[in-house]
């Protein structure tokens, strides 16, 4: 048995389809759980609850984390500890394996231009600080022989069925409407994001490698360093339209933030924004000899599923 934890989202939906390619016996556990294979069981579960966690991590071989609390740094600072630390005891007690996927917010600002899995883990954010003591936890579970492990770390998702990126809501939508896209920072900085179908391809593999276990592992990414201009652009050019890009600051954000929430909780981390934004996720293409998405073809996807949804 193979279970994913927080299923139902843009990552979560992808991994439960691609792990068909590996077994037929798929949990999907989250508040509301929703077939994506013919074969898949279904666990209606509040996963923040210790009980209902380990009723839904025993018998699993593998247990898949792709969860989403809610965004704001008061429920992150509340839930996510709370969380690692039963999901560590549960898979510990039950004998399963942990395959986490994870953010970059822990990592060193200083090191954004190029983060590979070494990058120190130096938080500037509360979200940040939050990660980085999650981490650790599990890090130092697996230093014990408690677990066994794997850190799938994914740079911003971008992809067909991911609405909640900051990509989609401000860019796609906003085009969709005929409304100039708005982007968060400065324009003319590199930035490289991390398709969601190559996300659910690497984590299934990943979890059903045996020797890529008790490692951070940076999932398939783009190697291009296109600025964050040019990733709009490509989209506008996709959907045939011309528009002006309208740039967003930090010092709006928080302006903003005073009326729309979303932008006060990402102002906490808008310095990966600010700056070159480069994802390395060289490691992994080698070893598994992975060619990710191109930017051109993720987009032309991004694009195809919202007109025909």
């Amino acid at each position: 048995m193979q279970t994913i934890l927080g299923a139902g989202g843009g990552a979560g939906t992808e991994i439960t389809h691609e792990l068909f390619n590996y077994t037929k016996e798929i949990r999907v556990v989250s508040r509301n759980p929703k077939k994506v294979n013919e074969t898949d069981q279904l666990m209606q579960a509040d996963i923040s609850n210790p009980s209902m966690l380990d009723e839904a991590v025993k018998g699993s071989e593998i247990v898949y984390v792709t969860v989403g609390f809610e965004y704001k740094i008061k429920v992150w600072k509340e839930k996510w500890p709370r969380f690692m630390k039963s999901l560590i005891e549960s898979c510990k007690r039950h004998n399963s394996k942990i395959v986490f996927v994870d953010n970059v917010y822990m990592y060193d600002p200083e090191h954004l231009s190029n983060m590979t899995e070494e990058t120190p883990i130096k938080p500037v954010s509360k979200k940040g600080e939050v990660r980085a003591e999650i981490f650790r936890m599990l890090m130092n579970a697996i230093d014990r022989n408690e677990v066994n492990a794997i850190v799938a770390r994914g740079a911003d998702f971008y992809g067909p069925g991911v609405a909640g990126s900051f990509f989609t809501q401000s860019v796609l939508n906003n085009l969709l409407k005929d409304k100039n896209p708005q982007w968060l920072g400065k324009l003319d900085v590199i930035h490289n994001f991390t398709y969601s179908k190559d996300i659910g391809k690497a984590v299934a593999l990943l979890g059903n490698t045996p020797d890529a276990y008790n490692q951070v592992w940076h999932l398939p990414t783009t190697d291009q360093k296109l600025t964050s201009r040019k990733w709009v652009e490509i989209m506008m050019k996709e959907m045939n339209k011309v528009k002006k890009i309208q740039e967003i600051s930090s010092t709006m954000m928080g302006l903003l933030g005073l009326f729309i929430p979303i932008l006060k909780e990402l102002k906490d981390v808008a310095y990966q924004f600010e700056r070159d934004y480069f994802f390395n996720s060289s490691k992994f293409n080698k070893r598994f000899n992975f060619t990710p998405i191109s930017p051109e073809q993720g987009i032309k996807e991004m694009v195809k599923r919202a007109i025909n949804s």
